[in-house]
């Protein structure tokens, strides 16, 4: 039985005045449990790509459907608790609040899911042990190398279960050696049932991926699932 797809992107453009397109009639399924780069040069409309992914923006023609949900018909509430419920966020630079040590850092990813303070902390310690960071909790974000930053990061953004993890450079700011350590969290992640897409300029990490989705000049110029090409502007694996 096929598994229903997390993201489901059909004939989305995104254009701004002056006759500039991001996106140009993307059309990109992503399944539950899959484990994909989406990757390209500067400027060639991946991270357009995340920001509608995330739903934190939205096409201007075609659609887009998070788990099953068409994005654009939901209220700006309903679209925060559709992306708090199913997608976690990491960034490149991490976004860590200063002078909060790591408990309360990823604690945080649960302020908007209702969850009281103590069961978020309790969650929280959990989330850290996960990626190896059990030991450095009570530290702060000044007190942390790039690499224990950045998994402080993807902890806040798996502290709520989602079932789509978007990493966007999530090796960017980091050195080999942690850079390492990152894409090894994210196989073990995506091993134990998360769905990861990550956001790159990087070939290398692209190709270590089951799947590469390649963008140029706005538009999927290739997709691979295990070194067998789908085709351009495909609809993704399984469609």
């Amino acid at each position: 039985m096929t598994p229903a797809p997390v993201i489901e992107l059909r004939n989305a453009t995104k254009s701004y005045p002056g006759g500039v397109h991001a996106l140009r009639e993307v059309n990109l399924t992503v399944q539950e449990g899959e484990l994909l780069a989406v990757v390209g040069p500067s400027g060639s409309g991946k991270s357009t790509m995340l920001n509608i992914m995330g739903t934190l923006d939205k096409p201007t023609t075609g659609t887009v459907e998070v788990a099953g949900y068409d994005v654009s018909g939901l209220s700006d509430s309903r679209l925060s608790a559709l992306r708090a419920r199913h997608i976690g966020f990491v960034f490149q630079h991490f976004h860590l609040a200063a002078g909060r040590d790591a408990v309360d850092n990823v604690a945080d990813g649960l302020l908007y899911a209702g969850v009281p303070l103590k069961e978020r902390r309790r969650r929280a310690r959990e989330a850290l042990a996960g990626v190896r960071l059990d030991h450095r909790r009570s530290h702060t974000p000044n007190e942390l190398s790039g690499g224990e930053k950045q998994r402080v990061a993807i902890a806040r953004a798996l502290v709520g279960s989602p079932r789509l993890l978007l990493a966007d450079e999530p090796t960017g700011a980091l050195d080999t050696a942690s850079g390492e350590l990152v894409m090894e969290l994210l196989h073990e992640l995506n091993a134990s049932g998360t769905t990861v897409c990550v956001i790159t300029h990087d070939n290398e990490i692209a190709d270590s991926l089951p799947r590469r989705v390649r963008f140029r000049d706005g538009e999927i110029v290739s997709d691979t699932r295990s070194g067998v090409p789908l085709g351009p502007r495909t609809e993704g694996a399984g469609s």
